[in-house]
């Protein structure tokens, strides 16, 4: 299949390296994994060709990531322990230097003026979106219980859409997540932080659509259990 007919979710499950490409150029890979590369690509303007030669030169590069290969148990593991308890402790930083910031520069021009309140709410929804991915619906997947689990998972799907709304309102708030000149400390380390977040929250939510939710649903054949 030519690669522009592929979806983003699909590059970003079979590329490794595929998901940095796509945050270079803003795509969405995670909450729109669905759409085929040509249309995101049409979408935002982006030379198909330069688009191409970055993914083809990552090749079928061998990745200690290969989260295809993982067994359901495996992936749940690590998204509870590399996503799951890292959103717990960049939230409540990230808030922090918001707060600070819009104190000490709410006359700036460029003040992210009501990202703290954007944050605390984000805060809020995926503590709760958290709790019920590890009080029912993991251990569902992990018993194999995966015919009770397609509900549930549609709810989260709905629930990550919320989210990658949240953070399309935090890159307005933020100017793209851009620092105006001369920015302070406090300034640098939340944008930096926010960079980070970001990145991970959308790597996150792809492993959950594109391989973990896609094989419960059918998408991706068998499913590996153990």
């Amino acid at each position: 299949m030519n690669i522009f007919d592929q979806s983003l979710g699909q590059l970003a499950r079979t590329i490794p390296g595929a998901t940095a490409v796509f945050h270079k150029y803003q795509l969405d890979f995670c909450c729109g994994g669905k759409q085929s590369l040509r249309s995101a690509a049409t979408k935002h303007s982006l030379d198909m060709n330069t688009l191409s030669a970055e993914l083809e030169a990552l090749g079928e590069s061998s990745s200690d990531d290969d989260w295809m290969q993982a067994t359901n148990q495996a992936l749940i593991e690590h998204i509870l322990s590399r996503y799951h308890d890292v959103h717990r402790q960049q939230l409540p930083e990230l808030i922090r230097l918001s707060q600070r910031v819009e104190l000490v520069h709410g006359g700036h021009t460029e003040c992210p003026s009501g990202l703290a309140h954007q944050l605390e709410q984000l805060q809020a929804e995926l503590e709760q979106h958290m709790q019920k991915e590890e009080q029912i619906l993991f251990p569902m997947i992990s018993r194999g219980i995966t015919g009770m689990a397609v509900q549930p998972i549609a709810m989260m799907r709905h629930e990550h859409d919320e989210h990658g709304e949240a953070l399309a309102v935090i890159e307005q708030i933020t100017n793209g997540i851009t620092l105006p000149k001369g920015a302070c400390n406090t300034w640098r380390a939340l944008y930096l932080g926010l960079e980070n977040f970001k990145a991970d929250l959308m790597e996150h939510i792809h492993l959950e659509n594109n391989i973990l939710f896609d094989r419960i649903d059918g998408h991706l054949g068998s499913a590996h259990h153990g």
